[in-house]
């Protein structure tokens, strides 16, 4: 028998990165594109959920729109240690069971919350439930791009990312329509059902990412039965495994925190972490506020959450940003629809005082424009990261980021209380962007 020196002689080496390049997108990949997209989506869903219920909850509970900021911020809190936490866990443990374990934590806890008797109880179970929804939106966004072939990852992981404005439009529609019959507490209930079931079904189906374990040198024979499922003819016997193409050793080693905020990362990872956050700070603003707003304008609570909604449906322009970004710069595409969504945002104050159809107008293309904007920025993260701090690198983003999802949402209500008019509180709301707009653009003056 030959010696296991002349074994590792006849063994040829292939890079994960490659066979998915060399090979079409299989049904087993776009399996793994449908669960991460109904993990965004239900990501979205429960997100929003305590926004276009904030209205029923403040008449339910007898409580004024001061008194709901901390209720709509808890989970926002919970998404930022969600997020900042799970990134270095994955990187450790692996994507799947991350992704799977933060799945069934926000279904459980958001059907917990349909049980919750008062404020303090409901800020709490939102805190835990945010936990959940922090981790789940980066390791989806982490292990979908690893199955992506090079050429069409931004495309695959932008149309993925569209389920979370999509679930959030939804959340909008479904609360418009249940909580009239049924109440908010039926709506929570059911934003947590059919998550729970999703993330039951990813224990036994959802695969691990094959970059990974050739990255955390797991057997050839694991990895080699993940790619099979892509291409069932592939000559993958006496093969060795390898993640990526060796970084440079300025930018490739340490660990992945180390990686992340090491000299070569450093300045990337902190424009990209402003740019998440000044970018949550009109989401949040706009998603948890609008109903509300709308509300004091003295339109109906149901016709509210439709036009609502609407901002968040605008999402589905990130499938063009993605196969754009494939073929040209993405950070200056992405910088072009921040400029865009001030502009948009700005004029939406306007709008209110010139009926429903032009609000309604103004508010779909102010989605379309702001939510492909953020959509884009986990692809940007992902194709920034190597393999070895990516999950880190994405979460991170997304974690820190979400701390502009809680400024938003106090900006808003201190902006209320200033009492200062609708195209006053727009015009301030659209300047983030600006900012975002600026750190992309040096961004690619340092990176290219």
């Amino acid at each position: 028998p030959p010696s296991s020196q002349a074994t590792q002689f006849m063994e040829k080496t292939i890079r994960i990165q490659n066979f998915l390049d060399d090979n079409r997108i299989s049904p087993f990949q776009w399996l793994i594109f449908l669960a991460c997209f109904l993990v965004a989506f239900f990501d979205g869903m429960d997100t929003a959920a305590i926004g276009y219920i904030a209205p029923s909850l403040s008449d339910d509970w007898g409580i004024g729109k001061k008194d709901l900021a901390p209720v709509l911020s808890a989970a926002l809190f919970g998404l930022a240690m969600g997020a900042v936490t799970s990134g270095p866990l994955a990187d450790k443990f692996g994507r799947k069971p991350v992704l799977t374990v933060s799945v069934l934590v926000f279904s459980g806890f958001c059907i917990a919350s349909a049980f919750a008797g008062n404020l303090w109880e409901m800020g709490v179970l939102r805190f835990i439930t945010g936990l959940g929804l922090g981790a789940a939106m980066p390791n989806a966004v982490t292990l979908l791009s690893e199955y992506c072939p090079a050429r069409k990852r931004a495309m695959i992981v932008n149309t993925m990312y569209c389920g979370f404005p999509l679930g959030a439009a939804a959340g909008g529609f479904f609360a418009a329509w249940i909580i009239p019959e049924h109440g908010w507490r039926t709506a929570l209930l059911w934003c947590g059902l059919v998550p729970l079931a999703l993330g039951v079904l990813m224990i036994f189906f959802m695969p691990r990412s094959a970059v990974y374990l050739a990255a955390k040198q797991k057997p050839a024979a694991q990895i080699r039965r993940l790619l099979l499922r892509i291409n069932p003819n592939a000559d993958l016997d006496n093969v060795r495994f390898s993640a990526e193409v060796p970084q440079p050793s300025a930018a490739g080693q340490g660990s992945p925190i180390g990686m992340v905020l090491g000299a070569h990362f450093r300045a990337g990872s902190v424009l990209l972490w402003l740019s998440y956050f000044f970018g949550l700070i009109i989401f949040y603003a706009l998603i948890n506020w609008l109903p509300i707003l709308f509300k004091e304008a003295n339109m109906s609570a149901e016709l509210g959450a439709r036009v609502s909604g609407l901002f968040a449906l605008g999402g589905l322009g990130a499938v063009a940003s993605g196969y754009l970004m494939d073929k040209f710069n993405g950070n200056k595409l992405v910088a072009l629809l921040a400029l865009l969504s001030a502009a948009s945002v700005a004029l939406i104050g306007w709008a209110m005082a010139q009926g429903v159809a032009a609000l309604a107008g103004v508010i779909l293309f102010a989605g379309v424009v702001y939510n492909t904007m953020q959509a884009s920025l986990p692809a940007l993260a992902a194709q920034f990261y190597p393999v070895e701090c990516r999950s880190t690198g994405v979460s991170w983003m997304l974690g820190i980021g979400r701390f502009g999802a809680i400024a938003g949402t106090f900006l808003t209500g201190q902006l209320l209380a200033w009492k200062l008019d609708y195209t006053a509180i727009f015009m301030i709301l659209a300047l983030p962007a600006l900012v975002v707009a600026a750190c992309l653009l040096i961004k690619q003056k340092r990176y290219g």
